[in-house]
């Protein structure tokens, strides 16, 4: 897995969304990935966590037949962090400041979760 290519889309969409403090990629199952955070967030944690929200918004989306979910945003008095899954074995979650443009953030997030997604199913030659 090319973690370098995995970081350059980070922070590629924190320049191009203002408002974005923190990012971070999981698998599915919680497993810390990459991350681009503070040193205030607990990268970790903070993957383990937006695994069992996105488990159970897509649980929620399916049980009330409203098919594969794309994205989760929840809204706090200081932000929002907003989850999006990256086909059915990781997902991104985003942190972002009360100034930041969800609509934007969504426009913008989507094709770098196409390229996140390629980066993930690249196959690594062997012996390397």
């Amino acid at each position: 897995m090319d973690h370098e290519a995995l970081a350059r889309e980070m922070r590629g969409l924190r320049e191009q969304v203002t408002g974005i403090t923190d990012t971070a990629l999981a698998a599915a199952d919680g497993m810390l990935i990459a991350a681009d955070t503070a040193e205030s967030i607990d990268p970790e944690g903070l993957a383990a966590l937006a695994a069992a929200g996105l488990g159970l918004a897509r649980r929620t989306a399916t049980a009330t037949s409203r098919g594969a979910l794309r994205q989760t945003v929840t809204y706090g008095s200081h932000g929002c962090v907003a989850f999006y899954a990256v086909g059915d074995t990781a997902l991104m979650v985003v942190l972002g400041d009360e100034g930041m443009d969800v609509n934007r953030l969504h426009r913008a997030t989507h094709p770098a979760l196409d390229r996140i997604g390629s980066i993930l199913t690249e196959k690594t030659p062997e012996g390397v």
